[in-house]
């Protein structure tokens, strides 16, 4: 569990806080193996042994004070008794995992009957459009092949199609059989029949491992609907024009109710595939894709602001059916044309699911990211508990959970893996603030209960009899960090221990959230005026501008925080946000399915990958095995003055090798496989939670404006091109127009 705050001392009061122009919060990756330091938790047992005090409902851990017969709560100073068990317990101390890290993981008491324990297997269900091309339904079938060979032996695996009609494919026979249903066009329709009536579920789901060549062949099988049989099922066809077929709405809810009544006997966890070629436009769902058109313009409406709120509430309310029936959905859309995932998002980010967006099935990396996803590990069924000491509190929480109904910041996580992260903003509980002493440190603590399956061959050789060894089982664990912060005593201190990636993320999630209820140009102008503030806020702290008379100004403005290391990266990131497609115009070409996707990926990266997403880094090779530079900043410039003939160039999900025009044509092109420049892409490649796309340019031949659109700091900020001055210069020198505004 990696948890890692905005500044490492807190802010002493309110005043403090808000005279600083910092965000106040932390990111948390809950299932992540390690810690930001590279360190694991103590592992131990007897989770439910725990104890916990009787005010807050705080965990145990090596910040409370230990009496022979009591403890002192860490987070709210409350004495608790200890029962007899615990204080047999604590006799022992090197034998408790609590008593030997802030960071543990327990495991806990199962709860369930052995029968119920037996039926822990994993379900996996493929919904496959059939209103699509063939070299969609080609690269849908490379993708469930790689699937079927990350799946783990005793996953089940479920088959499904939908257009007009919904399909259900029967592998566990001879030959594939499919037994459809007809999906009415009516936008309040609902299936006339149970899928369990059309084909029981265990017949439906097949066992992987003596099933997989079956289920192969089953996708051999795989046809697109025609153009005629989807006009005369939507009964609307007039001279063979198509009019819809992609019934995708009532298919994901008839298939949710299907798993969700064997949800928690047959299987502790389904995950559902949906593959998608367009926008759903038939039968209850149905959206309505004429809203991205050229009706802005004439309405002098912002299409930035129109195109990013859903325009349905079904899909959102679908996504609690999803919740509801232990059903984890990812939407692969592999369409150029507007599906509308503004609407859709929902399925997947409710659920605990992903969102895998792309333009054309040529390059599509789907078939890599399908078997990358599937092959990490994952915990499942989560809750995720964020406490904090008296004297602050958690203000928004921000990621892909389901928040919970009754409790206050406690999240349910259907499907977390290892890359997932949250974060939280944190605001004073009063006007006191910490205590400038340091006798109570601030506290924070997070509470990660999850379900992972554990396969058969690890579960512990007592349990003989081959019966009970071809089962998998689940493992309920209780997974504690509890970290302690210092109180920063003034500015200086609080500026000189920010992390400016978790600036970013938290900077990240604001403006989403601010584009999403105002539109894209209310997102730009709050990032805009957060600089602004905190540039004014530095200046002012370090007396480095003041006025005589309420006019004179005596000083220069310094907008490159000089005096301020850990400052100094912060104009760029927000100068890369403002270039990023997540925050450009509609009217630059940005496909608002494009921005959902960005939206949904950014808001679920863990700083230090986010920060590559929003500004690339740029390292230079003298050779493919010899590197150069560590960190160029991303400008022409930079490239000429390096004087480097080989740069690599790392954007998260685009990685750039370029081989300068004045190159020596003696060095090897394109890099040889065993280099330590491929050696490194590699590396990144495996560490990353979806594929990134590789290309090699070799400049003066081959077209660079894939990375010379990378290198933003001579464009625009809003996005006119290349200007007469510099861009990132001129946007600096805006920032401090608008710092002595303020300061007036």
């Amino acid at each position: 569990m990696a948890v890692r705050a905005t500044v490492s001392r807190f802010p002493i009061d309110p005043g403090a806080q808000d005279g600083s122009g910092l965000p106040w919060g932390v990111t948390v990756t809950p299932f992540a193996e390690k810690d930001e330091n590279g360190q694991g938790p103590e592992y131990g047992s007897e989770g439910d042994l725990l104890p916990r005090c009787e005010n807050c409902w705080g965990y145990f851990n090596t910040y409370c004070e230990l009496e022979q017969w009591s403890w002192t709560c860490s987070l709210c100073g409350t004495l608790n008794g200890l029962s007899s068990k615990a204080i047999a317990r604590y006799s022992r101390p090197d034998s408790c995992p609590e008593m030997m890290s802030s960071f543990v993981d327990l495991e806990l008491p199962e709860e369930e009957n052995e029968e119920e324990a037996t039926q822990a297997r994993p379900v996996y269900v493929a919904a496959v459009d059939l209103s699509s091309s063939d070299e969609f339904l080609e690269l849908t079938k490379s993708a469930l092949l790689a699937a079927l060979e990350a799946l783990g032996p005793g996953s089940l695996f479920g088959l499904a199609t939908f257009s007009h009609k919904l399909g259900l494919y029967d592998v566990q026979g001879p030959i594939p059989v499919v037994k459809n249903v007809i999906i009415p066009p009516d936008v309040e329709g609902t299936l006339p029949i149970e899928l369990e009536d059309v084909m029981p579920l265990l017949q439906f789901l097949a066992p992987v491992e003596t099933c997989k060549d079956r289920i192969a062949s089953a996708l051999e099988t795989l046809r697109p609907t025609t153009s005629w049989e989807r006009t005369t099922a939507a009964g609307q066809g007039m001279d063979g024009i198509l009019m819809g077929g992609r019934g995708f709405g009532v298919a994901m809810e008839a298939l949710f109710n299907y798993l969700g009544s064997e949800y928690g006997s047959t299987f502790a966890l389904a995950r559902v595939f949906a593959f998608l070629s367009g926008p759903p436009d038939y039968g209850a769902g149905q959206l309505d894709t004429r809203r991205y058109g050229e009706q802005y313009a004439s309405k002098g409406e912002d299409a930035d602001r129109a195109l990013l709120p859903e325009q349905t509430p079904f899909y959102k309310d679908l996504a609690a059916v999803a919740v509801q029936a232990g059903v984890c959905v990812d939407i692969f859309a592999v369409t150029n044309e507007y599906t509308d995932l503004a609407s859709l998002k929902f399925l997947s980010i409710d659920s605990g699911g992903s969102i895998f967006f792309y333009s054309n099935t040529d390059d599509s990396t789907l078939p890599q990211d399908m078997y990358r996803m599937l092959s990490r590990p994952y915990a499942f069924g989560c809750i995720l508990r964020l406490r904090t000491s008296s004297e602050f509190k958690p203000g928004n929480s921000y990621g892909h959970f389901f928040p919970d109904p009754q409790y206050e910041n406690v999240q349910h996580i259907i499907c977390c893996d290892s890359y997932a992260t949250y974060a939280y903003d944190f605001e004073f509980a009063n006007n006191v603030g910490f205590s400038r002493h340091g006798s109570e440190l601030p506290t924070l603590q997070i509470a990660f209960q999850y379900t992972v399956v554990v396969p058969p061959a690890e579960l512990s050789n007592s349990e003989s009899g081959s019966a009970t060894r071809a089962k998998h089982s689940l493992k309920r664990r209780l997974r504690i960090r509890t970290l302690q912060f210092g109180a920063a005593q003034n500015v200086n201190e609080l500026y000189d221990s920010v992390d400016p990636e978790v600036v970013l993320s938290l900077l990240v999630h604001k403006v989403i959230l601010a584009s999403l209820e105002q539109g894209v140009r209310e997102g730009r102008m709050l990032l805009n005026d957060w600089l602004v503030i905190l540039t004014a806020q530095y200046n002012d702290a370090y007396k480095l501008v003041q006025y005589k008379n309420g006019s004179s100004v005596t000083g220069q403005v310094d907008v490159a925080f000089s005096q301020c290391p850990q400052l100094q990266p912060l104009p760029r990131l927000v100068f890369a946000l403002l270039r990023n497609p997540l925050l450009r115009f509609h009217e630059e070409g940005v496909h608002p399915d494009y921005r959902i996707y960005l939206q949904c990926l950014f808001s679920a990266l863990e700083p230090s990958s986010l920060h590559r997403a929003v500004y690339p880094v740029l390292m230079s090779y003298s050779t493919p095995d010899k590197q150069a530079y560590p960190r160029h900043s991303l400008s022409r410039a930079a490239l000429i003055t390096s004087g480097s003939p080989i740069f690599f160039l790392d954007a998260f999900t685009t990685l750039v090798v370029f081989y300068s025009s004045t190159a020596d044509p003696a060095l090897p092109y394109p890099p040889p496989h065993d280099c330590l420049l491929r050696t490194s892409i590699n590396k990144l490649k495996q560490d990353r939670c979806i594929t990134p796309k590789l290309i090699f340019i070799r400049g003066g031949q081959d077209d660079a404006t894939v990375f010379e659109n990378y290198l933003i700091e001579e464009q625009d900020v809003d996005g006119s091109g290349l200007t007469s001055v510099m861009g990132f210069v001129s946007f600096l020198e805006d920032i401090s127009r608008g710092v002595l505004e303020y300061l007036k």
